[in-house]
């Protein structure tokens, strides 16, 4: 059922009386005049006043002086009791906003509080991982923010393309292992980069190009904001040559 309020024409069959009286109504409305009720919204921006309403499977029946009207849900904002100010939201209205999702840097600040990490270490990992990229996916099949290996992130109960849950893994991750090499930097930073397992095999930071390079990055991104001395001891003094 429909309502052209502005030709104030009926697409109903209602009793001659009930038209009659629903005409008053709407030129009372025109005119300002409040009757005792409600007042119902619609989207293209007219409202009407009517005794009350029920909802029903997608349906809005509005109650009127002597009839009712019916018309699906969506036709309508909402309802606003005579002197409220806020309308009563119905359908698609009703639904809350989904909150704002955390950036990246929000994301690496707080799992390095958690982890008890230098804030800038972890925004610095971050950058060289996935430049702050979410949706970053390595050839090597590392995915998200900290770039975590599927294998990696199954071993620490996270899902790696869940922003939050990668940061989070990829942080204890570090501080799992700075705690293994017993707070020095560089060997963490290296077993990040190209696994524990070389780190140990050569007792020290594998002379592995790409792990130099990414150390060296790390290293000079910490010294230009710094912040050299809020961070873990490294070892040794200079990053070591490929």
């Amino acid at each position: 059922m429909k309502i052209d309020l502005h030709a104030q024409t009926v697409q109903r069959v209602i009793p001659t009386s009930g038209v009659m009286r629903l005409s008053v109504l709407l030129l009372f409305l025109s005119a300002g005049t409040l009757l005792a009720g409600e007042f119902a919204l619609f989207r293209s921006g007219s409202r009407m006043h009517v005794d009350r309403h029920e909802l029903e499977g997608g349906k809005v029946r509005l109650y009127l002086d002597q009839g009712s009207i019916e018309m699906e849900e969506a036709e309508l904002l909402g309802f606003e009791p005579d002197g409220a100010v806020p309308p009563a939201p119905v359908g698609d209205a009703a639904v809350p906003r989904a909150p704002a999702q955390p950036s990246p840097t929000e994301l690496a600040d707080a799992a390095a509080d958690r982890y008890g990490l230098p804030r800038l270490l972890v925004r610095s990992v971050m950058a060289n991982e996935s430049a702050f990229e979410p949706g970053a996916l390595s050839p090597k099949g590392a995915i998200g923010l900290m770039q975590l290996m599927p294998e990696t992130a199954r071993g620490l109960g996270a899902d790696p393309r869940d922003p939050a849950q990668n940061v989070d893994a990829g942080t204890r991750y570090l501080r799992d292992l700075l705690q293994k090499y017993g707070g020095l930097l560089w060997h963490a930073l290296a077993a990040y980069n190209a696994g524990p397992a070389a780190v140990d095999r050569f007792n020290n930071v594998p002379p592995y190009r790409e792990t130099v390079n990414y150390i060296k990055r790390i290293d000079r991104d910490l010294r230009n904001r710094a912040i050299a001395g809020q961070t873990p001891s490294a070892s040794p003094a200079t990053p070591p040559n490929p």
